[in-house]
């Protein structure tokens, strides 16, 4: 994997880069559906390609190792061969996953117990074992095994947490780097900063992941409770250090404000289950603001769901037709929403790659703040 700088904002820390990877291109800043076992929820690979114009989408270690299973991955080929899609993939590790299993799992030096949220049976996660799964699963990007704290938590912990998840990250990048991928293209394994919200650990974390060299770095921890402004503050103490050679990737965020802002203070990649989920529930992210689609007020309105946006779910639909399909509880609904959150959010990291390259980032992105987070 290569990654080229090609341009940075004047007033802000902006950036936008270009990544090289085995299933081909992705444009920083960028956002990346999340397909967590192998498929974003109610959009089609075609879609996700066609009107969604996704680079980059993701799956979730932790469900594809439960279903389908290692066995029918590797006789797939891989999960591009599996689910037929033959662009980038990113693979987190599961750490995040089994973090929010608390009252079935068990963290140990050695790695994690956990029990399935299917049936019970009981798992270990190593980090040894975690890239091995991934090797399989054989994703472009893959993270390191990690342990994602909750918010708030007590400093003790979260320091007692970083030092393993440091020494977990030895253990995978010795295994990784010792290991072939399986399909005939190269892999590329990305760290993961922690250290909760205490600054003089995520200084720690982020000054020991900038020391193992990788061609990428992760930041993990965050958007998990706590408030926008600590996620920031601790955003920038990272990006501050992380190599400006490399891409840096804040997991699991999030709102388009926050997008716009961690943009602005260095980050490259996104991802976040929002756009799929709230567009379950018939909210919908636009160009001029948030609307709740099962509204009344928007039940004579004929007007399309988002002109501005390219995509035949904004473009061809009407308002007033995708509340009908709310309100009769058809399965098009979502899938319409589905598609035209993800589109407007693989819009919006564009519009602001478009500004950063143009030097006028700075301006349009305070505007940008409160247009897209207006409520309709």
């Amino acid at each position: 994997m290569t990654f080229d700088l090609l341009a940075q904002d004047p007033t802000t820390k902006a950036r936008a880069g270009r990544l090289e990877t085995a299933h081909g291109t992705i444009e920083t800043p960028i956002f990346m559906p999340v397909g967590t076992a192998g498929t974003v929820k109610a959009v089609s690979q075609a879609t996700l390609k066609e009107d969604v114009k996704a680079q980059i989408i993701l799956g979730n270690t932790y469900h594809l190792y439960l279903r389908p299973g290692l066995e029918v991955l590797r006789a797939a080929g891989g999960l591009h061969k599996f689910n037929g899609w033959d662009r980038p993939i990113l693979t987190d590790s599961g750490g995040y996953q089994v973090y929010s299993l608390s009252n079935t799992r068990k963290i140990k030096e050695e790695g994690v117990k956990f029990r399935s949220h299917i049936d019970g049976s009981s798992h270990l996660f190593s980090p040894e074992g975690v890239m091995d799964i991934q090797r399989v699963i054989g994703a472009d990007i893959i993270m390191a095994f990690d342990e994602c704290t909750p918010w708030p938590c007590e400093y003790d912990y979260a320091a007692r947490s970083l030092d393993m998840t440091h020494r977990w990250l030895k253990r995978c990048i010795e295994r990784f780097d010792s290991t072939e991928g399986l399909y005939g293209y190269q892999q590329t394994l990305f760290p993961i900063v922690q250290g909760s919200t205490f600054k003089d650990l995520r200084i720690k974390s982020a000054e020991f992941i900038a020391e193992q060299g990788r061609e990428g770095n992760a930041i993990g921890g965050l958007s998990v409770g706590e408030p926008a402004e600590l996620m920031y503050e601790m955003t920038e103490l990272v990006c501050d250090i992380l190599p400006k050679d490399k891409p840096r990737y804040l997991m699991g965020v999030g709102t388009p404000a926050n997008i716009l802002e961690n943009i602005a203070l260095g980050v490259d990649m996104f991802d976040c289950v929002m756009p799929t989920r709230n567009a379950r529930n018939g909210m919908l992210f636009t160009t001029q603001g948030i609307m709740n689609v099962t509204n009344k007020k928007w039940s004579t309105d004929f007007s399309p769901i988002d002109p501005v946006l390219p995509g035949a779910a904004s473009s061809f639909y009407s308002r007033a037709y995708l509340r009908h399909l709310f309100q009769c509880q058809e399965m098009l609904g979502p899938q319409i929403a589905s598609a035209h959150n993800l589109a407007f959010y693989l819009w919006l990291v564009g519009e602001a790659r478009k500004e950063i390259i143009a030097g006028t980032f700075g301006p349009w992105k305070e505007r940008m703040v409160k247009q897209v987070m207006t409520r309709l």
